[in-house]
């Protein structure tokens, strides 16, 4: 594969996002984009035009064309009725290679600070945000392809654990709170006081 081909996650928003095989995913995109066109022109006579795809469901559709050529690339290559999650865990680490945020190891001097004051060789790897997106899109696009929802590779117990062990990994490495934060609620207001025998 080459490694240059695939951009970090973070930044798969702008990117065709596919592993060694941007080509490919060009005439992809092409080919639906004309296929789109072709429908909304049939369909002109109509009240209404479809809908163009939001940005989210672009997002899906390449992390899927890139999981898939990561499939045909493996060896021995995989068909998706035998990929597992241990499949998944073994894409997730292989995108860390991308990644572009720095996680300190225990011996640096600037593990848990959050905006360390100097460069240190600790390794980059993919944001436990970016991973976490990722495995929802294509948790969901395994199901909209005719995969079983029953045996969702995405959705195995490994994988969830795996983004947990990063999540709290990176949280303390970076000095960094994923933890969602609590609304405050409004104090609450005292309670009426009896009108005083001024008022009455």
């Amino acid at each position: 594969m080459d490694p240059d081909s695939f951009q970090d996650l973070d930044s798969l928003s702008t990117d065709a996002g596919t592993l060694n095989d941007a080509a490919s995913a060009s005439v992809a995109a092409t080919n639906y984009s004309s296929t789109a066109a072709a429908t909304s022109s049939s369909s002109s006579s109509s009240s209404s035009s479809p809908a163009a795809l939001s940005r989210y469901e672009n997002q899906k559709r390449r992390d899927w064309n890139t999981f898939g050529q990561y499939l045909r690339n493996h060896r021995p290559p995989l068909s998706l009725s035998r990929c597992s999650g241990a499949h998944v865990l073994e894409f997730l680490r292989y995108l860390d290679q991308f990644g572009k945020t720095k996680v300190h190891t225990q011996l640096c001097p600037f593990f848990g600070y959050p905006n360390p004051p100097a460069p240190c060789p600790c390794p980059l790897r993919q944001a436990w945000g970016s991973l976490d997106a990722l495995v929802g899109r294509l948790r969901a696009a395994f199901e909209e392809n005719g995969g079983n929802p029953e045996a969702n590779p995405f959705a195995a117990r490994a994988v969830r654990l795996y983004l947990r062990e990063v999540r709290d990994l990176q949280s303390k490495a970076r000095g960094v709170s994923y933890e969602k934060k609590k609304r405050k609620r409004p104090p609450p207001q005292a309670p009426g006081l009896p009108p005083s025998s001024e008022d009455q």
